[in-house]
């Protein structure tokens, strides 16, 4: 009897379709985890970058797992933003020549009255910088200014008159020896009113503006030498003068 021949078995064929949402949502996922990221250290240039990215993703893909192109955006800039940038630009420039200005003058000054080892100054991000060490000012432990040293106040105050007005900030520091007097319970009071006290010497000043000045203390907190050494503890004791550039204030 004729064998019948058994019927060769067909797996069944699987329907693949919902690969195609599951990979838009993966990359809906991946799109959402780099905003997440991104936000918490976001700044503009950053965050444009990021938006155009996005719109090509979302708008010029043509099928799933569509990439854009790294083409950069021929969109031309607006000439507002142009002339924006072009007075920053131009701002940021006129003012370091002039803070370099203010520096050469105070330099002379220094060199003049052979002050090298008691004054300094410097050009940080934050603007320039007048140092003045403690004993050119101060007996130790004491917020007033000596009376033969007044007279620094009064030339440094000179320096300062400017064509544009600045914002200037006067902070005081000390080093990290607890204070024993019945006057300051801590560094923190000393430095607070050595800082006003000289800050009104300056003011003495007519042609400076109140309006524009502000007194600091720091402590022993902000030291610029090491407190192990009595060398870097009289570093440690200062007063400082930060002359704030236009483009903070503006900015």
């Amino acid at each position: 009897m004729a064998r019948r021949k058994k019927k060769q078995r067909h797996e069944e064929h699987i329907d693949e379709s919902w690969l195609v949402p599951y990979a838009d949502i993966l990359t809906l996922l991946l799109a959402l985890f780099i905003v997440l990221f991104a936000s918490s250290s976001v700044d503009a240039v950053r965050f444009q970058q990021l938006s155009n990215v996005f719109n090509q993703v979302f708008t010029s893909g043509t099928g799933f797992m569509d990439f854009p192109s790294d083409s950069p955006s021929n969109e031309p800039t607006s000439p507002e933003q142009r002339t924006g940038a072009e007075d920053l630009e131009k701002l940021g420039k006129n003012e370091q020549e002039e803070l370099m200005e203010v520096q050469e003058r105070v330099n002379a000054y220094i060199q003049k009255n052979d002050l090298t080892d008691k004054l300094g100054t410097n050009l940080t991000d934050e603007g320039m910088l007048i140092s003045i060490r403690e004993n050119v000012l101060f007996e130790s432990g004491v917020a007033e200014v000596r009376s033969e040293n007044r007279k620094i106040a009064k030339e440094i105050s000179d320096l300062l008159v400017m064509d544009l007005l600045r914002n200037i900030i006067v902070s005081g520091h000390t080093d990290n020896i607890p204070i024993k007097n019945y006057q300051y319970e801590s560094n923190w009071d000393l430095s607070v009113m050595r800082s006003v006290n000289f800050m009104k010497l300056l003011l003495e000043n007519k042609e400076l503006d109140p309006e524009m000045f502000s007194a600091k203390g720091h402590g022993e907190f902000k030291p610029v030498a090491s407190n192990e050494t009595k060398k870097g503890r009289a570093k440690n004791r200062r007063v400082e003068i930060l002359i704030v550039p236009r483009t903070a204030i503006n900015g």
